[in-house]
């Protein structure tokens, strides 16, 4: 007896188990569970809280009264819980915009069972994020960098549906909360709406991502270690994308809008003769000289010197141009007589596509002088000489090539070419120097000022700024040098001047030399300089060498 009722109590168990396993999925599958619709959460005020549920609140106090560096932002709180309403229809119809397609390749393709995938309702609820505070960070760089912290429980609403073999699956996106710290850069500035012209994005720190997923009325997190272990995936996955020093960049404007491209080599010209010119004075003679310029370029044009009474002039001067898109430049070179009076007739033209050099190799051009580009022009195939170009395209060095130790003369095999190779065995380089503005600077008499800055005896000015103590100026000068300027100083001064001429025309308010190794060691420098005979003026400059 005691073996018949342990065999008949196993064959009970058996089709017990069975039975209720297929009773369970038959209700999982077939019912139609109603969506729950979520509350307002009840929120009580501190007086009715017991110890307990004040420090719970403890990790949810702002920033801003937690952390200095964090400033108050509840206008912003208030701007965003305003406009709440239309970004959620804003941000829900960019989300169904992005996913659809992507959901789509899941659908009916080889073996894959889903007929359809839908989103049965889609909303981001009633409760808007807040931003519990905001940090902005001072860089000295063209950008601008905020830090905002992020919290947001919300009730969202979205519902997924899933066909499946015929078989209808809801799936439904509950209690979501996400609490985070993005790094947001706005660069670089430019001088057009919006004033940047990318947004960079990333986080500081994991996010605290929780929410819940109801399948057919069921919250499967809440089956045991499901939990953890979509919590650990999504954050590992989100960190993988986002956390620091991986980035989000958002392109606003188009990236050459607004921008002034930087330099990217130097272009080595040697003009070396021209040959039958036009005549142009009434013995038959011409006073001829060359100009060149770079297309794309506000820089004044390089002059040769002035041959006098001659049709076959021979120069053998060497110029170098700083090239900022090689692709695309040209150099316009013109042949000018010089006259005393009156404007210099031009004796002919030519334009030379830089795409056509090699880069540090030496190309010798022999060019027909054109008297223009227009090609149905019937007096462009008139003879107007020729002139003999040599030119080499040196490229800078690359920012991971910079040298960072004790500089050795290098012989530079095939660095410029015949004719234009550096005598001193460095190479060549142009050392930019950027005045982005001043702070605290006032003179006695009046504050209009303007920045000087002397190098190797030559002098450029920024403009003049009128009635502040704290100018803007973020204009860029060009030194081109046969050497890195190693032993060398700059010197930046900041003056003031009147509109008119007066008594203290102009007035001196402050000054700094600034010793260039460093900048020629690390290739770029970038700081605001304490001014001497100045109580608290600083100077904000960057210094950049580029050696080819």
């Amino acid at each position: 007896m005691g073996f018949l009722s342990i065999f008949l109590g196993s064959i009970g168990l058996g089709i017990g188990f069975v039975l209720g396993v297929c009773l369970g999925f038959y209700f999982f599958i077939y019912s139609d569970p109603k969506i729950e619709e979520f509350e307002d959460p009840v929120v009580k005020p501190l007086s009715e809280l017991d110890v307990t549920g004040l420090l719970d609140l403890i990790p949810e106090i702002p920033l801003w009264l937690k952390n200095p560096d964090y400033d108050r932002v509840d206008w912003l709180n208030k701007f965003v819980s305003s406009m709440w309403p239309y970004l959620d229809k804003a941000i829900c119809a960019s989300i169904r915009q992005t996913t659809e397609p992507i959901l789509a390749d899941y659908i009916g393709h080889g073996h894959r069972p889903i007929e359809a995938i839908t989103f049965e309702t889609l909303s981001l609820g009633t409760l808007p994020p807040t931003f519990q505070g905001v940090k902005v960070c001072e860089t000295n760089e063209n950008q601008l960098v905020m830090e905002p912290a992020i919290k947001w429980a919300g009730n969202p609403n979205v519902v997924l549906g899933v066909k499946i073999y015929s078989l209808h699956i809801k799936i439904q996106l509950v209690d979501l909360q996400v609490f985070l710290v993005p790094r947001v850069v706005l660069k670089p500035l430019v001088p057009a709406f919006p004033c940047f012209s990318t947004v960079i994005v990333s986080l500081m720190e994991k996010p605290h991502v929780d929410f819940g997923l109801k399948v057919l009325g069921g919250d499967v997190m809440s089956i045991p270690g499901l939990y953890q272990f979509m919590q650990d995936i999504i954050i590992k996955e989100v960190a993988k994308l986002y956390l620091w020093p991986q980035t989000l960049e958002i392109p606003i404007l188009d990236p050459t809008f607004g921008i002034v491209k930087k330099p990217v080599g130097v272009l080595h010209v040697k003009v070396v003769q021209a040959t039958k010119l036009m005549k142009m004075d009434i013995l038959g003679l011409s006073d001829p000289y060359v100009k060149l310029k770079l297309s794309g370029e506000m820089r004044p044009s390089k002059k040769t010197t002035i041959k006098k009474r001659t049709l076959n002039p021979v120069w053998n001067e060497i110029f170098k141009l700083v090239v900022t898109d090689p692709q695309a430049q040209t150099l316009q070179v013109n042949v000018y007589d010089w006259d005393k009076v009156g404007s210099h007739d031009r004796l002919g033209m030519q334009v030379v596509p830089l795409k056509m050099l090699t880069p540090n190799e030496t190309m010798e051009l022999t060019l027909d002088l054109l008297k223009n580009t227009n090609i149905v022009d019937p007096h462009k195939k008139q003879q107007r000489g020729q002139i003999m170009l040599e030119m080499t395209y040196a490229p800078f060095k690359d920012d991971n090539e910079v040298f960072s130790g004790p500089l050795t003369p290098v012989k530079r095999e095939n660095s410029v070419g015949s004719g234009c190779e550096s005598p001193s065995g460095f190479g060549a380089g142009v050392l930019l120097v950027t005045i982005q503005g001043a702070e605290d600077v006032e003179g006695e008499h009046h504050s209009n000022p303007y920045a000087m800055v002397i190098f190797r005896g030559e002098t450029k000015k920024t403009k003049r700024i009128r009635r502040t103590r704290d100018p803007k100026w973020n204009e860029e000068f060009q030194f081109m040098l046969e050497e890195p300027p190693i032993q060398d100083k700059i010197h930046i001064k900041i003056m003031s001047k009147r509109s008119r001429m007066s008594f203290h025309y102009k007035e001196s308010l402050g000054h700094v030399d600034i010793n260039l190794a460093d900048v020629v060691y690390n290739g770029r420098i970038n700081h605001k300089f304490n001014l001497i005979d100045s109580k608290n003026g600083l100077v904000h400059v960057e210094l950049r060498w580029r050696e080819t």
